[in-house]
């Protein structure tokens, strides 16, 4: 395929087999559908297309084919370039766009692991059908799932994106990974200083489904009014949570799997309740006992110390944690005097207050989770 200037007739794409792939008939949308085309005729590697709704098309956009198997590799030599430098920066998170199975995820680990960086975590976008129809493979091997509803709204019927929603943040939640609802959450802020009444319902919605995080992108990327967005989406987003039945949540995410870890992030939580705690207090290596008391969604904050400062930042995606840096420890007791005094150094806590603790032991071991106590400040 010869690259060309792009002109109202001709354009080029970055994928060179797209003409392979497509046939008389299909739709070809750009930039999340903005500008929409149907194949005509496919001549060696041009596409000839009619276009059935036009638009200005700008570098660098995106381009979907609704229900066409698109044949490429999950990475590209420039992917695996990409997240090398990614490496190099010290990065915490991948973002993999257009995730279909569970192989698409385990290629990027393999080359984590290749350039030993296997703390790296793995977000994996959903964006078509076949990830939609994947979600529990994809959900498995990843660290966190975004509902990417730009290129999914495209590729799958636009009626079907909130069922699509609710089931994908569901299943994370289960899973006690964190999700990102991401796209066009506050679209008309790009150009408006207000966001519509439709936008304001669709970030609290996003909240009270279960979503760990909402996300602005042309909003804050290319918009007219970034600094308001970011302020509005957090008014929302506060008010949100304000209103949310914390008990009822509690009984109704209840231990689906009995492992040690669960039920002891269980009973971290209803102790809390009961006992109309302060906040909750997780000593954790790597980041694990955080989300594990953060899927039963506690009223009061939960507070994550650690030594690790990557689990640190990473955590801060994870839904009502605060993530703490404490000192190392080596016993039981000391995990319990070090992350108390680092909390009270940062003034989350006061003298008085009532925390309950859960750590795991031996000390340091990832998934270990099998300690609680409540402990007055």
């Amino acid at each position: 395929m010869e690259e060309v200037v792009g002109t109202k007739e001709i354009c080029t794409v970055s994928y060179k087999e797209l003409a392979n792939d497509v046939k008389e008939g299909d739709v070809i949308l750009i930039d999340d559908g903005l500008v929409g085309l149907r194949v005509k005729e496919v001549y060696g590697k041009d596409i000839y297309c009619k276009v059935e709704n036009s638009g200005i098309v700008k570098n660098h956009k995106g381009v979907n084919v609704p229900g066409v198997k698109i044949n490429l590799p999950a990475l590209t030599d420039k992917d695996i370039s990409d997240i090398e430098f990614g490496i190099a920066q010290g990065i915490d998170y991948i973002a993999a766009s257009f995730v279909r199975k569970a192989s698409d995820v385990l290629a990027i680990r393999e080359v984590l692991e290749k350039n030993n960086a296997t703390h790296i975590q793995i977000i994996s976008k959903i964006e078509n059908h076949e990830g939609v129809e994947n979600i529990d493979e994809i959900l498995n091997v990843s660290d966190g799932i975004m509902v990417a509803r730009g290129d999914l709204g495209v590729e799958i019927p636009t009626e079907e994106i909130p069922i699509a929603q609710k089931m994908m943040i569901k299943k994370c939640n289960e899973a006690g990974k964190p999700v990102i609802t991401a796209t066009q959450m506050l679209d008309s802020m790009m150009r408006n200083p207000r966001p519509t009444r439709a936008e304001v319902t669709d970030v609290a919605n996003a909240i009270y489904d279960g979503t760990d995080a909402i996300m602005l992108s042309g909003e804050t990327a290319a918009g007219k009014y970034p600094i308001e967005a970011v302020k509005t989406m957090a008014t929302i987003a506060k008010r949100a949570e304000q209103t949310l039945d914390y008990d009822e949540m509690l009984k109704e995410r209840k231990v689906t799997e009995v492992t040690v870890t669960n039920a002891i992030s269980h009973a971290t939580c209803t102790t809390a309740v009961d006992l109309s705690a302060s906040a909750i207090v997780t000593f954790t290596s790597s980041g694990h006992t955080a989300r594990m008391v953060s899927k039963f969604r506690p009223k009061c904050p939960i507070i994550a110390t650690t030594e690790d400062e990557g689990v640190m930042r990473r955590l801060a995606l994870t839904w009502g944690v605060y993530p703490v840096k404490t000192s190392h420890a080596g016993s039981t007791d000391e995990i319990i005097d070090n992350s108390i005094n680092s909390v009270k150094d940062r003034n989350y806590l006061k003298q008085g207050d009532l925390v309950v603790i859960t750590a795991g032991v031996p000390v340091g071991v990832s998934g270990t989770t099998n300690l609680i106590k409540v402990h007055s400040i």
